[in-house]
């Protein structure tokens, strides 16, 4: 098989986020920022719609989007991850815009899908999932009519959304409903990471505009978790891979005993371990995004293994890079504790780790057949 190469055309994307995000997402002013309200800039956000074109580059032309595709999505995301980028990137990005384009075309899908993808509007996806997959049983909210009433607790951007995407139960089935989050009790709620919000959302008779029916919802609802796995297990390799550098950096500039600490074996196995670790995160997390856009494999087996693969990678890098930089690496002051923070809560967003692992295991060892279950060397002839 070809190696896969990224074109011409994706490095320059990945050049000018790199720059964008290195003159709006530098340190400063992201710890600015997380004490603001809203806690991202919402100028800097239309410019990332309207200037650079990255909220929508997987969405086609005809939708309003840029044409591109799903790896060029992923390339913008890991340089805004590297830098820790806020705003509702989560919500908006990884699973609003997904489940517009899946959706079937309408009035309301068409308009709100132009303006998030502009910049002009922002998006949480208030679906209760069970470890990254939709179940139609976890739903909370129901239906009459066009009014939403129900509760959906830690909805990722809830408290800076301007429409919220929300599944609710009626008497044909689940449906998918844009919520003015003007018109819902958004309750925002203390979090680890303080880059990114969450908030309690209660509907009561909450009028809904749909935007897929219940013959289409599910597939719709499956699709945005399956994008928003994979562009997810992207952010991790793209922070992952911004610590491994500054720790690399870290080491061969800080002295002990007269010595670079990188030149001690323990520091040389932790980094060479890491990057061994960011190399396979970034193999898992690219294969699931292509196995999303060319059909390459089963969509829900690769997003699976890039987040057990991913998530395990950050909140390892995470942890090294605050042992590689000793004393300082604890402190408030040094952004090591931010990406940390970002390891930990990206570690249990649309399923842990560990739950991955089990979904790996039964899609693929617990269906296996007899000639082919593994073979476990015993030291005998084959």
């Amino acid at each position: 098989m070809a190696e896969y190469v990224f074109t011409e055309e994706q490095g320059e994307l990945r050049k000018a986020v790199r720059k964008f995000s290195a003159e709006n997402f530098d340190e400063p002013k992201v710890r600015e920022l997380m004490a603001s309200d809203p806690p991202f800039d919402p100028k800097v956000w239309t410019r990332l719609g309207g200037e650079l074109g990255v909220l929508g580059l997987s969405v086609p032309e005809a939708e309003g989007g840029v044409g591109g595709t799903l790896v060029d999505q992923a390339v913008a995301v890991e340089e805004l991850a590297a830098r820790l980028a806020t705003g509702p990137i989560f919500g908006t990005v990884y699973l609003a815009i997904p489940a517009l384009v899946a959706a079937p075309a309408g009035t309301a899908r068409d308009e709100l899908l132009a303006e998030l993808i502009e910049g002009r509007r922002t998006a949480a996806f208030a679906v209760l999932d069970r470890a990254g997959v939709f179940d139609p049983e976890a739903v909370t909210v129901t239906v009459s009519g066009d009014a939403l009433t129900g509760t959906v607790s830690q909805v990722v951007d809830g408290p800076i959304a301007d429409e919220l995407l929300v599944a609710a139960k009626g008497d044909d089935g689940v449906a998918l409903y844009a919520v003015a989050a003007a018109d819902a009790d958004v309750t925002a709620l203390q979090t680890l990471d303080l880059t990114r919000s969450e908030a309690n959302v209660t509907l009561s008779g909450t009028p809904g505009r749909l935007i897929a029916g219940p013959a289409a919802a599910e597939r719709v609802i499956t699709h945005a978790l399956q994008v928003g796995a994979a562009l997810l297990a992207v952010e991790q390799v793209g922070a992952a891979k911004h610590l491994l550098d500054l720790s690399v950096e870290y080491a061969k500039s800080r002295l002990q005993f007269g010595r670079p600490i990188g030149s001690f074996q323990a520091v040389k196995h932790r980094l060479a371990d890491d990057l061994v670790e960011v190399e396979h995160a970034r193999s898992a997390a690219y294969h699931a995004i292509w196995a999303l856009s060319d059909g390459s494999d089963d969509p829900a087996l690769a997003t699976s293994i890039a987040q057990a693969v991913c998530s395990a990678a950050l909140s390892r890098v995470a942890t090294d890079t605050i042992q590689v930089h000793g004393g300082i690496g604890f402190t408030w002051e040094h952004l090591a504790h931010l990406y940390f923070k970002r390891a930990s809560t990206d570690a249990v967003l649309l399923g842990s780790a560990e739950q991955h692992r089990d979904r790996v295991a039964a899609l693929v060892l617990d269906d296996a057949a007899a000639d082919r279950v593994p073979r476990v060397a015993d030291g005998l002839p084959a």
